[in-house]
């Protein structure tokens, strides 16, 4: 704080309960793209891997992250992806060019080894297939493999494979940003909307509980926005589960601005919202059509697109590793406070991506994997999964964003805080009178002198959280929040009754 700046004073108050934060809330993402899974969360020979090639130190992150859903294996990767090209024995799958990421794919991790990966992280499979250039046939035989139990051409070949019992994939996505022009198979949202009601409802004769997702806008600067959302509502409202959504935020040099991208991503979600609320009015048929927020994130994507151009096709290359800050991470807290704000609406949220590509994991062939700023605050807002999004009453115009959620017995409460001012201390009181807390259990803060810094190979705790002093004076907590901040507070409070 500089000296010469008085601290802000907010009062806030918690309110009534919003929703339920749905546990997929929680999720990330895990692309065939640069490191993110060679190298990242399956590298044979490295000292940490299991017997299936799994790194182990890379999975203890992911646990510990509290991930809860997995969304696999693209991105604009499965838009080219032939799922058949990664199963089997690996010395007979081939490699091929991958056009998305202009690398080279040996398949030596494919949809089997993806699905034993997430049983060990004990995450939820969340599977995307092929309407890019693939068709609605490669797509059954994908849903065959996976999920019948025996008996067939497919379903035995899976057993020969190894997995004996079906891996039960319930989550599918029907393609992936095809309204953008960089996709192979890009496609009208005519086009797109025909072809997800023809794929939703072959899925549906084979399995009607599978829940499904259509393809929503790439961002909301796509000059096709809304009126993409409107057509493939119209078309397939009454035979999807979710419409997809993704929204990228980058620090351009204008600190205050970045800091305040929460804002942004609370009118986007009501935006998408609002587009499915019309659509269901207009559709008595409807089903009850939620948002996936399948992928989030800070990127400082220009960095890719300056590079793109000059490289060669080559093995697993080293793009879009993003070294993140303590302004990303508390941008990244704030992102999360949004889509807990929104969960009444939201049921999906990836974070993308997981490991080393734009990843809140980062992981060298030689050394242990460390957790990047981003880490600190998904892992203590994936603590409210399953908890009441509760309202905050406070001043709109407050630097403080505060977010509170209570477990299913209301023994414990979880205040997420962040602080955006790029100077100014915020001393601030919360009344949490309605939830009835008993003391702290615990309080942390990550923050420091430079917002720019970052955690490194290393210096792997350059930023990291520090104890937080807060106090609990009956139903009013106290604490002071340093200048671009973000803090996690667990409070005992006293049980539901009946």
């Amino acid at each position: 704080m500089h000296p010469s700046v008085p601290p802000t004073r907010v009062t806030a108050a918690v309110g009534a309960p919003v929703a339920v934060a749905d546990p997929r809330l929680f999720g990330s993402f895990v692309e065939h793209l640069g490191r993110g899974v060679y190298g990242g969360i399956y590298e044979p020979g490295h000292p940490t891997s299991t017997p299936e090639g799994f790194r182990g130190d890379v999975l203890d992150l992911v646990r510990e992250l509290g991930v809860t859903v997995v969304r696999y294996p693209g991105g604009n990767f499965v838009s080219g992806y032939d799922w058949r090209d990664g199963i089997g024995p690996r010395e007979q799958r081939p490699r091929r060019l991958d056009l998305a990421w202009k690398s080279i794919e040996t398949n030596e991790f494919g949809t089997d080894e993806f699905v034993a990966w997430c049983r060990a992280a004990d995450v939820e499979p969340m599977l995307a297939v092929n309407l890019g250039l693939g068709d609605i046939g490669s797509m059954l035989k994908l849903v065959e493999y996976t999920n019948h139990p025996g008996g067939t051409a497919l379903s035995d070949e899976r057993i020969r494979n190894g997995a004996e019992q079906p891996h039960d994939v319930r989550l599918w996505c029907l393609g992936n940003e095809l309204d953008g022009p960089w996709q192979l198979g890009h496609r009208s949202a005519e086009a797109y909307a025909e072809l997800a009601a023809s794929a939703a409802s072959a899925l549906r004769m084979f399995d009607d509980d599978l829940e499904l997702v259509a393809v929503g806008s790439s961002n909301a600067q796509m000059a096709t926005f809304g009126d993409w959302e409107r057509t493939v509502l119209a078309r397939t409202i009454g035979l999807v589960d979710y419409l997809s959504c993704h929204i990228y935020f980058y620090d351009d040099g204008d600190l205050p601005a970045f800091l305040d991208y929460a804002r942004v991503l609370d009118g986007f979600l009501d935006e998408i919202a609002g587009f499915i609320r019309d659509a269901r009015a207009a559709d008595p048929a409807a089903r009850d059509v939620r948002i996936s927020l399948d992928e989030w994130n800070v990127w400082n994507y220009r960095a890719y697109d300056e590079l793109k151009p000059q490289r060669d096709f080559e093995e697993a290359p080293r793009i879009l590793e993003d070294q993140y800050t303590l302004a990303d991470a508390v941008v990244v807290g704030t992102l999360l406070q949004s889509i807990l704000a929104h969960a009444d609406v939201v049921s999906i949220a990836a974070m993308a991506q997981l490991v080393n590509v734009i990843g809140a994991i980062r992981a060298e062939p030689d050394a242990p994997a460390w957790r990047q700023t981003s880490f600190y605050p998904f892992a203590q807002v994936a603590r409210s999964a399953g908890h009441t999004v509760h309202a905050v009453d406070a001043p709109h115009d407050s630097p403080v964003t505060v977010s509170i959620t209570r477990s299913p017995g209301g023994e414990e409460v979880l205040v997420h805080l962040a602080n955006r001012s790029t100077q100014t201390e915020a001393q601030l009181e919360l009344d949490l009178a309605s939830v009835d807390c008993l003391r702290i259990e615990h309080a942390e803060v990550l923050s420091g002198d430079d917002p720019h810094a970052a955690n490194t190979q290393h210096d792997p705790l350059a930023v990291a959280p520090r104890p937080l002093d807060a106090t609990l004076d009956g139903s009013l907590l106290r604490l002071a929040l340093p200048p671009v901040s973000w803090a996690g507070i667990r409070l005992a409070s006293r049980p539901n009754r009946g």
